[in-house]
C-alpha cells in the first residue's frame, strides 16, 4: 500500500506533510517521522507505532501546539529496509530541513541511522528500536530512547519463569530446559543476549540458542531441532510473518512446550497472532512495556488517564475492526506525548527554541517520576559518559499472557491482573 493511501486510511488527508493548516506567520517545529508503512515490519508492529505517534501529533496540534509552535510533521516510509531508513533520514534533514527526527521501529535501522543523525548533529527521539546496540558504548549526544532496551526484555522473561518453575512447572530451575530462538538482526540478537544472561543467572539448561533470518520462508529445520532438544520453555524474539510461520510449522510438526515467551514486535500484535493460529495463540506470553490500557489511571499523574482514553478513541476511529488494542499504539503515543509535554516545552522556555542543542539539553534534564507517563514508568536518561548514553534508565517491561484475545499482566507480581497459566493446558496443541 502506498504511504499516501495508508495515511488517508488513518484520516491523515492527502498529503504527507502536516495536516493542520498553519497561520501564515505561525512558528513551527518541523519533524521528520519515520516508520515502516510497507514491507514485513509494517505488519510486525511498525504501522501501529506510526498510528500511535500520529494520534499524539494530531492531538497537540488540535490543542494549539506547544508553547506557540505548531507541529509540522513530515511522514516517511522506511519500507522495512535499513538503507531506505538512512536515505529518508538524510533526505528529511538535508532537503526538507526538519528540525529533528522522531519514530523508528526496527533496531536494524536505528543502529546505522542514529550514528548518521548524531554525526549530522541533529536531534533524534526514538520511540521503539529496543536493541542495546543502538546506544551501547556509542556515547551519542543527540539521540534519546525512552523505551526499555532489549537486554531488559531478555532478562525479564527468565525472571518470571524462574519464579514459577517449581510451583507451576514442577521443575527445579537448574533442571529446566530452555531454548532461545530469535531473528538474527540487532533486535533479536540483543534480546536473545538478555535471555541467555538471565537463563544462566537462574541456572537453566540452555539446550539451543539459534538465530534465523526474519524473512525466511521456511522454519521447519529450526522446529525439527527444537523437537530433538525438547525444551520446557522457548524464549522467542521475532517480527511477523516469521512468528506466525513458526507457530504454524510447530503445530504441523508436533513441537511441544510448557511455555512460549515472546518479546515484543510481532508478539505485541495479538490480533495478528489470533488471525494466524486462532485460539492456539491462547496462553502465549509477551514481554513488552505495559499496555496503557491495562494501567489503572489512578496510579498515574493527574490528567494522564484522559489522554489514554483519547488515544483509545482515535485508535478505534482509525482501525474500526480492531478487536484487541495493541500495546504498540500506546507505546508510541506515550513516548511521543512525553516529548511534546515535557521535553519540547523546556527546550523552548529554558533554552530558547528548537535547535538540536536546545532539544538535547532539554532531553538530558528530563526527570519524570514513576507514574508520570502513560506507560507508568519514569524517565531519566543516562548521561553521555555512560555506556548506554541516551537510554531511559527508569523504563521497564512487563510480561502479559493472552487468553481469549485479551492481554493480562502476568509479571511482575506487584502489577498482576491474572494468575499466569503454566504449564500449557492439555487443550493446547502445543502442550507438552
Amino acid at each position: 500500500m502506498a504511504l499516501s493511501r495508508y495515511l488517508k486510511r488513518l484520516g491523515a488527508g492527502v498529503v504527507l506533510a502536516t495536516l493542520i493548516a498553519l497561520p501564515v506567520n505561525a512558528k513551527e517545529i518541523k519533524i521528520g517521522v519515520i516508520y515502516d508503512y510497507t514491507g514485513p515490519l509494517a505488519a510486525g508492529g511498525s504501522s501501529l507505532h506510526a498510528l500511535g505517534a500520529k494520534i499524539m501529533i494530531d492531538h497537540f496540534n488540535k490543542i494549539g501546539g506547544v508553547e506557540g509552535y505548531k507541529i509540522n510533521a513530515i511522514y516517511a516510509d522506511a519500507q522495512s529496509k535499513p538503507e531506505i531508513a538512512i536515505n529518508e533520514a538524510v533526505r528529511l534533514i538535508e532537503q526538507e530541513k526538519v528540525d529533528m527526527l522522531m519514530g523508528f521501529y526496527s533496531s536494524a535501522q536505528c543502529v546505522p541511522v542514529s550514528a548518521k543523525v548524531d554525526a549530522m548533529k541533529k536531534f533524534m527521539w526514538i520511540t521503539t528500536c529496543i536493541s542495546p546496540a543502538v546506544l551501547k558504548d556509542r556515547h551519542l549526544e543527540h539521540v534519546f530512547r525512552i523505551q526499555p532496551h532489549g537486554g531488559m526484555f531478555g532478562t525479564t522473561s527468565p525472571d518470571m519463569v524462574a519464579a514459577y518453575a517449581k510451583s507451576k512447572l514442577g521443575v527445579d530451575p537448574k533442571d529446566l530446559k530452555v531454548a532461545i530462538i530469535h531473528e538474527d538482526g540487532p533486535y533479536g540478537s540483543g534480546v536473545a543476549g538478555g535471555n541467555e544472561q538471565g537463563s544462566k543467572k537462574h541456572g537453566f539448561k540452555i539446550v539451543l540458542k539459534e538465530g534465523y533470518a526474519a524473512t525466511s520462508p521456511d522454519l521447519s529445520s529450526l522446529v525439527t531441532k527444537l523437537k530433538r532438544k525438547r525444551p520446557d520453555v522457548i524464549f522467542h524474539t521475532g517480527y511477523n510473518p516469521d512468528i506466525s510461520l513458526f507457530l504454524r510449522q510447530s503445530r504441523e510438526l508436533g513441537l511441544k512446550w510448557k511455555a512460549l515467551v515472546g518479546h515484543g514486535a510481532g508478539y505485541g500484535v495479538p490480533d495478528k497472532l489470533y488471525e494466524a493460529v486462532g485460539d492456539d495463540a491462547n496462553y502465549i506470553f509477551n514481554v513488552d512495556p505495559v499496555s496503557i490500557w491495562l494501567i489503572d489511571p489512578e496510579t498515574l499523574a493527574p490528567g494522564l488517564g484522559k489522554i489514554t482514553k483519547m488515544v483509545g478513541v482515535e485508535y478505534k476511529k482509525a482501525r474500526p475492526d480492531i478487536k484487541t488494542f495493541s500495546a504498540h499504539v500506546g507505546m508510541a503515543a506515550s513516548n511521543v506525548y512525553t516529548f511534546f509535554d515535557d521535553v519540547l516545552p523546556r527546550a523552548i522556555k529554558k533554552y530558547g527554541g528548537i535547535s538540536s542543542e536546545a532539544l538535547r539539553k532539554a532531553a538530558a534534564e528530563t526527570n519524570i517520576p514513576v507514574g508520570g507517563t502513560l506507560m507508568g514508568y519514569g524517565v531519566k536518561f543516562q548521561p553521555k559518559s555512560s555506556d548506554m548514553a541516551g537510554q531511559n534508565n527508569d523504563a521497564f517491561p512487563v510480561v502479559v499472557q493472552y487468553t481469549g484475545g485479551e492481554a493480562k499482566i502476568a509479571w511482575p507480581k506487584e502489577l498482576q491482573t491474572t494468575d499466569p497459566v503454566l504449564s500449557l493446558p492439555k487443550s493446547s496443541p502445543y502442550s507438552k
